[in-house]
């Protein structure tokens, strides 16, 4: 796995749900792919400086999500593709990333105008 996780503890949001939305929606971006290995757990804990049980369970978060499986000795690997969503859940999804977004903006001081111009110029960046 070669993506950056970061947990930010000024942030009000429990860390393992940090790393559960990074995760969720790395996968569901089709970024960690289908039958990639995550991090042990003791890794990953220590490479974030976090407890092994936040690690723990926000592997057993995506596992009951249907992202990840995982397996004694054989570690905790992606099992779902890009999310295949509709209705009410995508929508619940989308606005579950936008307020992340939104709040990682507050964090960083942005303003209301700021985080739309920002959000603009992804949207020109981004593919399709």
């Amino acid at each position: 796995m070669t993506v950056e996780l970061r947990v930010d503890g000024n942030d009000p949001t429990p860390p393992y749900e940090q790393l559960r939305r990074q995760l969720a929606t790395l996968i569901e971006a089709g970024t960690l792919a289908d039958g990639t290995r995550l991090p042990p757990v003791r890794q990953l804990a220590a490479d974030l400086a976090l407890a092994t049980g936040t690690v723990a369970r926000t592997y057993r978060e995506l596992e009951k999500a249907g992202l990840v499986r995982s397996r004694r000795a054989a570690g905790t690997t992606v099992t779902a593709r890009r999310s295949e969503l509709s209705g009410a859940g995508r929508r619940a999804r989308l606005q579950e990333v936008a307020s992340a977004a939104v709040a990682q903006a507050r964090h960083l001081g942005a303003s209301d105008a700021e985080l739309r111009k920002a959000i603009d110029a992804a949207l020109r960046r981004a593919p399709g």
